[in-house]
């Protein structure tokens, strides 16, 4: 799964990043522990350009009665989520990306678990795989939410745990976001897992593990036990 991620890079290279003009997002600043229930940016695409907004995680399908559903549903499983009626229609007409500079996982080791975090060994902000969903209220409250596809682990992730997010290459963002794009084979090959030799991982402190803490510190390399390991 995916529970917890990063983006610290501020909104205007964001901007840059993935080609967009205008937000009406009026401040941003870097965070350290992204966690479900937050309101996260993402990216659509509305026909003719990228828009950057935000999204609550924690997809809730338009037919729910009751939005808390979406805190079970941070992440879908890419194998199935064209075919399953939470995400069917969402898969077909509402794709997004989630920008990220890392994501955490927690390994199991003798000493009880250990946060990881996971980046491009660039250091590059990558595309998570989203979709994204619009929940009204019998009132007419509107709520936009999302979650995260996930795929099996890649040689990096798999010791670490059996499932990951989708990390999409630049050159595949476009064809998600395409809303006319509604060949599922093409969508489906898209959603693999990310080449294990464009990634590493490094333990960091359990502090992550608290969603109240959200500052630099937690993305440094920890030493548990004393003697610092690095994928």
């Amino acid at each position: 799964m995916c529970g917890r991620y990063t983006v610290t890079i501020t909104l205007e290279e964001l901007m840059v990043r993935y080609m967009i003009e205008e937000t009406n997002i009026p401040f941003h600043r870097p965070k350290y522990n992204v966690a479900p229930g937050q309101r996260v940016l993402a990216i659509i695409n509305d026909g003719s350009r990228n828009r950057l907004g935000e999204l609550k995680w924690g997809f809730v399908p338009s037919w729910a009665d009751d939005p808390k559903i979406g805190y079970t549903m941070i992440n879908a499983r890419s194998e199935t989520a064209a075919s399953k009626p939470a995400y069917k229609n969402a898969f077909q007409k509402k794709r997004c990306l989630l920008p990220a500079d890392s994501f955490y996982e927690w390994q199991a080791t003798a000493r009880g678990k250990q946060p990881m975090r996971i980046r491009l060994k660039s250091g590059s902000v990558f595309s998570l795989a989203g979709l994204y969903e619009t929940w009204i209220s019998p009132s007419g409250e509107r709520i936009n939410t999302c979650t995260i596809l996930t795929t099996a682990p890649n040689e990096i992730v798999a010791p670490i745990h059996d499932r990951m997010p989708v990390i999409l290459h630049p050159e595949q963002e476009a064809v998600w976001l395409d809303r006319e794009q509604q060949n599922l084979a093409l969508l489906s090959s898209l959603l693999r897992p990310y080449p294990s030799d464009l990634l590493e991982a490094y333990p960091v402190s359990p502090a992550v593990g608290n969603v109240r803490n959200d500052d630099p510190t937690l993305i440094e390399p920890h030493q548990p036990g004393g003697q610092l390991e690095l994928w």
